[in-house]
């Protein structure tokens, strides 16, 4: 058994002799804006042998959002590198003996699950060629939205909502960066809209205007109590990106 036992421990540091460190950096990118950071909680990533299913590397991405001005606003030419030192990223670190073909998840942002996007890619990693600078970038479309008023599952008299109930959302891209009229991120390109149900029938649609950084905001009529369903979404033309949260509320008599 112990003779056994020691085959096995030295067939394993033979095994390891031989990997080789390699190091392969991922970032996660929101569609039409800058890199998922700790400003908003990062971008989990997961690095997996595609053959066996091996979790090979795993963490979320840390850092900043990156540069507005580079990444915004300059022309980029090929080769053009976004990222910076600072700039959120997760620096995967695998020890493969051979080429191996990855998979690579992204679940981002990790800590917003009504926004939640999963995209992964797949490419060869080969030991010792590290894949470093703006390393492998994913792309995360959407927006990140989150109804304020009125509250999931609230409770509302009818007679509080005599001049209508007041709507609020606060949207914002991806990766956090802010959205407001006239901005990079400009409110003015994107229609945003609370489509109400009642009872399972749809009841209203209503345009939320931007009267503050992130904030969008309309009033409903309501002179019936009801189940009722708010589905907010942003859509910009433009870009074609799209976002949606709902919530659900009740009027009593």
């Amino acid at each position: 058994m112990k003779k056994s036992i020691l085959i096995l421990a030295l067939f394993s540091i033979c095994i390891n002799a031989f990997a080789t460190e390699t190091k392969l950096m991922v970032r996660a990118k929101a569609k039409d804006a800058k890199y998922v950071g700790s400003s908003i909680g990062g971008a989990h990533v997961i690095v997996t042998n595609t053959l066996n299913g091996e979790i090979l590397a795993e963490g979320n991405t840390v850092g900043s959002t990156g540069n507005t001005d580079l990444i915004m606003k300059s022309p980029h030419e090929r080769y053009t590198q976004l990222a910076d030192a600072k700039t959120a990223g997760f620096l995967a670190v695998v020890d493969i003996d051979e080429p191996t073909f990855v998979r690579i998840e992204v679940i981002s942002p990790i800590n917003k699950k009504n926004a939640q996007v999963h995209a992964t890619t797949e490419l060869w990693l080969i030991p010792g060629k590290d894949i470093l600078g703006d390393g492998i970038v994913i792309e995360i479309p959407g927006f990140v939205i989150d109804i304020l008023k009125p509250n999931t599952h609230q409770y509302i008299p009818l007679e509080s909502v005599a001049k209508g109930l007041h709507i609020e959302a606060n949207i914002v891209m991806m990766c956090g960066c802010p959205i407001q009229k006239d901005g990079i991120w400009d409110s003015n390109l994107m229609e945003v809209k609370a489509m109400v149900q009642k009872d399972g029938e749809p009841f209203a649609d209503i345009t939320l205007s931007n009267p503050a950084q992130n904030t969008f905001e309309g009033r409903l009529e309501i002179t019936e109590p009801g189940y009722y369903q708010i589905i907010v979404y942003a859509y910009n033309s433009k870009t074609g990106n799209t976002g949606v949260e709902k919530i659900n509320y009740v009027v009593t008599e």
